[in-house]
């Protein structure tokens, strides 16, 4: 991570906030609505992975009532990762100038936007950080706290990246950072996908400016989190990090 101090950004130009969904009908009108109100200068793009609970048609009803209110349609339940990707890919080609990652369920919440928008005029990347001095979760168990912590401590330590919150999943991208983080090579979800996006940009000489969120626990519908998710970041994780030590060992990194 850069100090960012010698370059010069350039205006953001619109955004748009990119939310993954799947069975969040409990929750779709309610964020959309949050996001609208909070940033009403920003789009949203509801990515919907073919919900069985009509999730998909309710942002649609939402769109035609709102230009700014769009959505991919997707055929099936691919993973956070690859919803992600796929909205990163349509915001770019429709000319956007910030990429925003968003929950649907509400953790994230909209009215910190503003924040993270802010901060992005002199970086390359903000992240909503859960564990910078002003950051903290609601409602959360100890257990998952301890999870959550543990992740993106042992990330950070693996990976050598200076950064607090590896694994959040509330952030600001200007486009050209995406556009440098080689996003056709990316194949890992969930809390790996994070991880994998926040070292890629590191490693790329990107500024990457962590604010503290208030993270807050989903009231309605069900978690995405599963043991697999957890095992693969695990494993990736640990392989990247032995291999990029072995890389600088052998001269290569």
């Amino acid at each position: 991570m850069n100090d960012g101090g010698q370059r010069r950004y350039g205006p953001l130009g619109t955004a748009l906030v990119i939310i993954p969904t799947y069975n969040e009908a409990e929750n779709i009108k309610s964020i959309v609505g949050r996001v609208r109100s909070a940033v009403p200068e920003a789009h949203v793009l509801v990515a919907d992975d073919n919900s069985p609970d009509g999730t998909g048609k309710l942002a649609d009803e939402l769109a035609a009532d709102d230009d700014q209110i769009k959505v991919l349609h997707r055929k099936g339940k691919e993973g956070l990762g690859a919803a992600y990707l796929a909205g990163f890919r349509w915001g770019l080609d429709h000319g956007y100038g910030v990429l925003v990652e968003m929950d649907a369920d509400g953790s994230h919440q909209p009215e910190e936007l503003p924040r993270l928008l802010t901060a992005l005029k002199g970086a390359d990347l903000v992240l909503g950080s859960r564990w910078v001095p002003g950051g903290r979760v609601v409602n959360w168990p100890k257990s998952r706290e301890f999870l959550s912590r543990g992740g993106s401590t042992y990330s950070r330590l693996l990976l050598d990246v200076p950064l607090r919150d590896v694994t959040g999943g509330y952030r600001a991208f200007r486009r050209e950072t995406l556009e440098g983080l080689g996003m056709e090579e990316v194949a890992s979800q969930g809390y790996c996908f994070q991880v994998d996006l926040a070292w890629r940009a590191v490693k790329a000489g990107f500024h990457v400016v962590e604010v503290p969120i208030t993270f807050v626990e989903r009231e309605l519908g069900d978690s995405k989190m599963s043991r697999d998710i957890v095992a693969e970041a695990l494993w990736r994780v640990t392989s990247w990090g032995v291999g990029s030590r072995v890389g600088k060992v052998l001269g290569r990194g």
